[in-house]
Formats: C-alpha cells, structure tokens, sequence
C-alpha cells in the first residue's frame, strides 16, 4: 500500500511510492531543509496512511519549490535527491496546470 500521487511521470500520470518510502523521504527532507523550510511542508508527510487530500496549485508550485531545494541540497542522498525531484515535477506540473495536486 501506498501514496498515489497525481500528475507524475508513470504510464498512468502518477507518482507511486509505498507509505515506508515516503516516511523515509520525509526524514531525509527534515534533515537537510531549514526548520521554517521543512514546517511549510511537514503536511504532506504528517498524514494518516492512506486518507486522502488535495492541494492547491499555488502550493503545489510552492512545495515543488521546497522540494527543488531540498533535493539540490549537498547533504542530500543522491537516491532520495531523485524522488524528491520526481516529487517536485509532480506538483509543478499540477500546478502548471492549474489544478488540484491529489493525493490518495
């Protein structure tokens, strides 16, 4: 089981990652982001497993930022550096688009 996460790059236009994946990514994240940084962000990772939720494409654009930075950051993974992009270019294309980024 597992995030289902829309406007990524898989066959069916999402971003798939198990919950255990994503509760690692968000360790990683909290490691190399700034304290106000990974705060506007915690959200998304501080969720019961599997209850689903939207955000908005202006936040999307602005979490795709964050996420941007994070995966850039030297202390960063080089593993974890890719899903946090991937991550990213899923919420910037929600948000180019205009709409909702969807998680569920």
């Amino acid at each position: 089981m597992g995030w289902n996460i829309s406007d990524g790059t898989s066959q069916n236009g999402e971003f798939r990652r198990s919950y255990t994946t994503m509760s690692n990514l968000a360790r990683q994240l909290a490691h190399v982001l700034r304290g106000g940084d990974w705060a506007s962000i915690a959200y998304l990772f501080n969720r019961p497993d599997g209850d689903p939720f939207t955000v908005e494409p202006g936040e999307a654009g602005r979490v795709a930022v964050v996420l941007d930075a994070a995966a850039a950051h030297r202390l960063m993974p080089p593993d974890w550096a890719v899903t946090a992009q991937e991550l990213a270019q899923s919420a910037r294309r929600a948000a180019g688009a205009g709409q909702a980024w969807s998680w569920k």
